[in-house]
């Protein structure tokens, strides 16, 4: 497992101009059951993204793609952890 903890490096006005296509490429990443979850921290200066990815390799280059990325208005710092506890019916959602 993959989460991605990111600082927004515009202001929020210049952040709202990508929010569309963030939130597009996220819904891709839902349809590809590849994100868990995701939403803007609070206060938002920054998000949270949770991906189950098969490597680390993979997780990065799914977040270089994230539009957020590709416009500069986000750098993204990445945890990679072993899932070992989770509620239950969690791990059947990640299949």
């Amino acid at each position: 497992m993959f989460a991605f903890h990111s600082k927004y490096l515009a202001p929020v006005e210049k952040v709202d101009k990508h929010v569309d296509a963030h939130r597009a490429y996220i819904k891709t990443l839902i349809a590809k059951n590849i994100l868990v979850c995701s939403g803007p921290k609070v206060p938002r200066n920054g998000g949270f993204i949770m991906l189950n990815a098969a490597n680390r390799a993979e997780a990065e280059l799914i977040m270089a793609d994230d539009p957020y990325v590709i416009n500069g208005i986000a750098k993204y710092e990445m945890i990679e952890f072993d899932l070992k506890s989770c509620v239950e019916g969690f791990r059947e959602l990640l299949k």
